[in-house]
Formats: structure tokens, sequence, C-alpha cells
């Protein structure tokens, strides 16, 4: 999906919802598994009640590679559901890759051919060649950890480096104090285009966006965090929004799991309206549609 197709849809369905589908068979309600792959049968439920609302799904590949053989089966029938939707929702593969670039080329391979993801996760750690070659997928997206909202993302994402030479390695030729993920932000926004490139930002730090938006204004920015961990969206919108909307606010537990009873997809569908509605509101006055 394009970047033009993503703005439409946030217009249409007046929505900047991402929905995690974080698929613990552990916390799916125990009758689905009379289904032959109940994993499965939850994530249809919940898509199918929740379509209206969500311009977005976010799998986590973890929930399902866990599972081994049948777990990525049940990620694969899920993805390929998805695809009947291809017009109105924004896939992404929360993976979290980011290895050496032959490697990174059989990651690209497994989510974006294999699954046909619209997008992916990708830890920037090892650096430019093991972001680019998910880069060359058209109509694909690469979605960079920046600012996450872990418990410990400041042992690394905010500290402050001092030392000209760190700054010379990484090709910025000012000295300046600058936390780590901006030095991040700055530096990969480079590999790519505001066409194919997000970054993460994790709702408890929305008061970062002010600066991350001086830096990256045009990008789309996934902002997970909101609901069970605290973050506000009406934070995230007021630091974050930009005139085309450029927000994906992800909620996962805070939806899929609104109940472990036959009720479930109801109680989901009632949890994603209510946010739908709340960001109906905010684009409105906002003036984006």
């Amino acid at each position: 999906m394009n970047r033009q197709a993503l703005i439409q849809n946030i217009k249409n369905k007046k929505s900047f919802l991402c929905i995690g589908l974080d698929s613990d068979i552990n916390k799916i309600p125990k009758h689905l598994f009379d289904h032959e792959d109940p994993v499965f049968e939850f994530n249809k439920q919940i898509i199918d009640s929740t379509i209206e609302f969500a311009v977005a799904y976010k799998p986590n590949t973890a929930f399902y590679e866990s599972r081994g053989a049948k777990g990525w089966e049940s990620l694969e029938k899920t993805f390929n559901y998805l695809k009947q939707f291809k017009d109105d929702v924004f896939t992404i593969a929360d993976a979290k890759r980011g290895d050496i670039g032959n490697t990174s080329n059989h990651h690209a391979l497994a989510l974006f051919e294999n699954l046909d993801a619209d997008a992916a996760t990708i830890a920037p750690y090892m650096g430019e060649d093991s972001v680019t070659p998910f880069l060359t997928y058209k109509d694909k997206w690469v979605i960079i950890l920046a600012l996450t909202s872990n418990k410990s993302a400041s042992d690394f994402q905010q500290l402050h480096p001092r030392t000209p030479t760190f700054f010379k390695m990484l090709g910025i030729k000012k000295y300046m104090s600058e936390s780590l993920y901006e030095t991040v932000i700055k530096k990969s926004m480079k590999w790519g285009s505001h066409n194919n490139m997000m970054y993460v930002v994790g709702a408890t730090k929305a008061e970062k966006l002010v600066g991350i938006r001086k830096i990256i204004p045009y990008h789309f920015l996934l902002i997970p965090g909101v609901g069970s961990q605290g973050g506000s969206l009406h934070k995230v919108a007021h630091y974050g929004l930009n005139k085309q909307c450029g927000l994906l606010v992800n909620s996962s537990r805070g939806i899929i799991f609104s109940s472990a009873e036959k009720d479930f997809a109801e109680k989901a569908q009632k949890s994603a309206k209510s946010i739908q509605h709340q960001m109906k509101d905010i684009l409105k006055n906002r003036k984006i549609i």
C-alpha cells in the first residue's frame, strides 16, 4: 500500500487506529480450542468485528514463532485473510528484524513476499545494510525502531554521546549533544523517504514528538503504548499529528483481550469503536477530514 492509499483510508475511516494482533494462545477464549486453528479463528473474528474502525493490523510475529510450524501457519493464514481487505487496511509484520545484508534479504523475502505484509518493523542497530534490502520492494515500508515505550528503552535510546568521533563516524559533521534515538533518525532518514519509511515512537514518550517532528515532519509514525501501557491518545495527537495525520496509533491488549468469553469479538468491536470515535473528533478538530 502506498502513502496516498494509506492517507485516503485514514480519511475514509476517520481513524488512524492500528490493532496489534498479539494473539497469545494462553489468553484467547477457551471455546476457540474447538477449532482446528484457534489462534487464526481468534484473529479472524477480531478482524471481522473491527475492520470498520481500523486502518491497520499488526501481528507480532513472536506470538506465532514461539509455537513453531503451527504458529507460523496461523500467521500465514492471518495475512492471507487480510489480503481480501488489501485496499482497506495496512498490514504490518511486527518482526523487529535487523541483521547483515545477506540475512536481511531473506528476512525481507519472508515478510514481504511470503507473508505479503505492507510493512515490517526493523531494528537499525547494525546500520544501513541491515535496512536497505527491505527498501527495494515497491509500495512496501520499513518501520524503524526509534524511541520505544518499554521500561529499559533509556538504556541506550536516550543516551547522549558527546564525542566528536562518534558523530564523525555516523557522517554528522556538526558536533552536537543529542540523544542516540535522534541520531538514528537523522542518519536513517537518508536511506529512504517519507514514502517508504516510518518510525516507532512510544506513546509514553509523547512529549518527545515535538523534537522528532522537527526532524521528520512528513514521515508516518507508528505509536504503540496507548491503552494497557498507559499512553495518552490525546497527547500523542497533540504533539505528533501532521497535516496528513502522519500517525498510526496501535492498541493491542486493550482491544483484542477486552473479554476472554464468547463475547470477545463484540467487546473488541466496542473498544475499537470507542478509540475510533475519539480519533474522528481529533481529525475533525485538526481539519484533516
